[in-house]
């Protein structure tokens, strides 16, 4: 299988850096969002975050530009039945997902590898509103997606070695990550372990053992970890963590997974992290600390 044109579905964090990956990678994206005005809030991100390369003299004005010039703006999912591979990246919501799936199946030819970058969903469940179940794998990108160099590729029950052996070649030959391959189950490997890091110092939080700012320093300074878990917990946003352990959670029926209500209180606050420039520490505008 080539991959020259991927189609990448949703503008969010994550599309936004998958999409920006992709080119940079000398891929062509088609990038969509629901409408017109989203699309271009996206694209206008994409811009920022090169602009931020371009001031650390990370790229050059030329790379910059070719990088944009690669990413096509669509609004209709019917145009990504030219694509070699379409990658998935809406919110963690399973019907909608399937919505999607079932939408794609109609537009795409039916050897088209169909992605999702889901970090907790049944790719099993996914598959199912396809006619071509065996086309459906899991591909869950990290954020930071142009810093983290590994992909979790994920089997449904139905996914075929082909659709795994190529998209594992797509990981590692393509966008050059380190691809390594999950078996199905709820939060996978880095979600199910990163969300109950992050659920432990909410509840070291809680109890009032140390303060966000010493708990992170702990953890980031002592364990060189890039980001402290509550930092890390802002830059995924508050919503995401708190959906992926109500999940983990369903699943397993586990005690572990049962978020903190200091989770539960930030997320109905409305205290997100990154996204809305507050979580338990404050962001400007580029997401940076403040």
């Amino acid at each position: 299988m080539y991959f020259k044109k991927i189609g990448v579905i949703g503008g969010g964090t994550m599309g936004q850096g998958i999409a920006e990956m992709l080119a940079a990678r000398g891929l062509d994206v088609l990038l969509v969002e629901k409408t017109p005005e989203r699309l271009e809030y996206s694209y206008s991100l994409i811009e920022t975050s090169l602009d931020k390369q371009l001031e650390k003299w990370a790229i050059t004005q030329a790379e910059k530009k070719l990088i944009l010039g690669r990413i096509q703006k669509v609004v209709h999912l019917a145009e990504l039945g030219s694509c070699d591979m379409v990658i998935e990246t809406i919110s963690e919501d399973l019907d909608a997902k399937k919505q999607v799936f079932a939408q794609l199946d109609q537009v795409c030819p039916n050897h088209i590898i169909l992605a999702s970058n889901t970090s907790s969903l049944s790719l099993t469940e996914l598959a199912s509103s396809t006619m071509y179940p065996e086309r459906v794998i899991g591909m869950h990108f990290i954020h930071p997606v142009g810093k983290v160099d590994l992909v979790e590729i994920i089997r449904g029950l139905k996914t075929s070695d082909t659709t795994f052996s190529e998209t594992k070649r797509f990981v590692e030959e393509v966008v050059h990550k380190k691809g390594v391959m999950v078996y199905e189950s709820p939060g996978f490997v880095t979600s199910r372990m990163i969300c109950l890091m992050i659920n432990e110092a909410l509840h070291i939080l809680q109890e009032g053992v140390a303060s966000a700012e010493d708990i992170d320093d702990a953890m980031r300074i002592g364990y060189q970890f890039q980001y402290g878990p509550l930092e890390m917990a802002d830059r995924f946003g508050l919503d995401s963590i708190l959906a992926a352990l109500d999940r983990m959670f369903r699943e397993f029926g586990e005690l572990k997974y049962r978020p903190s209500i200091v989770l539960k209180k930030m997320v109905r606050a409305g205290h997100l992290g990154v996204k809305t420039g507050e979580g338990f520490f404050k962001y400007d505008k580029d997401g940076d600390r403040i």
